[in-house]
């Protein structure tokens, strides 16, 4: 088990959005994140304190974590020098990076010598087993994007929310690294080997109550050609009921390819459903997901009204403004 509470390292992220794994532990177990370290020239800030390592550790800190997802999942040189001196002082380090702790031979011989853990959260558990496509009982509902980090995870997570709230059967299933730090279990799919990722879908999904719910923390996207392979992998392991369009409104082009634009919305639905269908012919898309966080509350709202007039579809930023539409719209289905 990873030790909480945790010491949030942004390190030298270049944006907020750089520093997502420790924007999704402040947002949903802000009780298990003391502080944050960042290197000079950090671009992100999670609103909370300014720790140094020792101040971390007075404030309580048991694990520093890697909060940054960055493009190929890469260990600096500048990194290891603060993870090493961690691991001198008394921490256990976590991250859910592909460049794995444990193969860093430095960082392995400070463990081993300080009596510390390396925790690599990305690295699979389980022999998954290939994919057979057999229907399940219960209800699945997986977010898919117009792009990469558009909000997918927020709004599975505020979708089982919102339905443990009102006393209904629902679980959030992790399938990245922030999840997995977030709820301490999932699978990290991007790192299970290609031809079993459906398969590890369909294990971490598997028979349910007729009346339950499994809300699948959405990967990639498909109009993403970085990363697409992922996000079809969700779509036919999971065999959702339903699909949320989940779409951040102001980007100008795809996270980390400046040379592709963003499909819209009609072109997401369209595209993902027949995908969709394959698995589960019964498919439907419940609802849109957007990510307002760049616009002030008039705009938001402005754009939420514009969506849902011109999808036919319940439209809401979940995290800002509640999950509700959404949920509404899964039970009726």
């Amino acid at each position: 088990m990873i030790q909480t509470p945790y010491l949030l390292f942004l390190g030298d992220a270049p944006d907020q959005l750089a520093a997502k794994v420790a924007q999704g532990i402040k947002d949903w177990r802000p009780d298990n994140a003391v502080g944050q370290f960042r290197l000079p020239g950090c671009g992100a800030d999670m609103g909370i304190a300014d720790l140094t390592l020792e101040e971390g550790l007075n404030a309580g800190a048991k694990t520093l974590v890697i909060g940054v997802a960055n493009r190929g999942g890469i260990i600096s040189d500048a990194w290891k020098v603060v993870i090493v001196e961690a691991l001198k002082m008394g921490y256990d380090v976590a991250a859910g990076l592909h460049n794995l702790l444990r193969d860093e031979d430095e960082l392995q011989a400070a463990a081993k010598v300080n009596g510390r853990t390396l925790h690599d959260v990305r690295v699979p558990s389980v022999a998954y087993p290939i994919a057979n496509g057999e229907k399940r009982t219960g209800k699945r509902v997986l977010a898919i994007g117009t792009d990469c980090s558009c909000g997918k995870m927020y709004t599975a997570m505020s979708m089982d929310a919102e339905m443990v709230k009102r006393g209904l059967k629902s679980d959030f299933r992790a399938t990245g690294q922030t999840g997995i730090l977030i709820t301490g279990k999932g699978v990290p799919l991007d790192a299970v080997i290609a031809d079993f990722m459906a398969g590890a879908v369909e294990y971490l999904t598997p028979d349910n109550d007729a009346d339950h719910w499994d809300h699948i923390e959405g990967q990639g996207s498909l109009f993403h050609v970085s990363y697409s392979g992922v996000t079809m992998a969700l779509i036919h392991g999971g065999q959702p009921d339903a699909l949320i369009l989940c779409h951040e409104p102001t980007r100008t082009h795809m996270r980390g390819l400046p040379h592709y634009t963003l499909p819209s919305l009609e072109q997401l639905r369209d595209t993902a459903l027949p995908i969709a269908r394959v698995a589960n012919q019964d498919c439907q898309i419940a609802g849109v997901s957007v990510n307002t966080k760049a616009l002030d509350e008039a705009e938001a709202r402005a754009c939420l009204t514009e969506i849902e007039d011109r999808m036919g579809l319940p439209a809401t930023d979940p995290f800002r403004f509640g999950a509700g539409p959404l949920v509404d719209r899964l039970l009726e289905l």
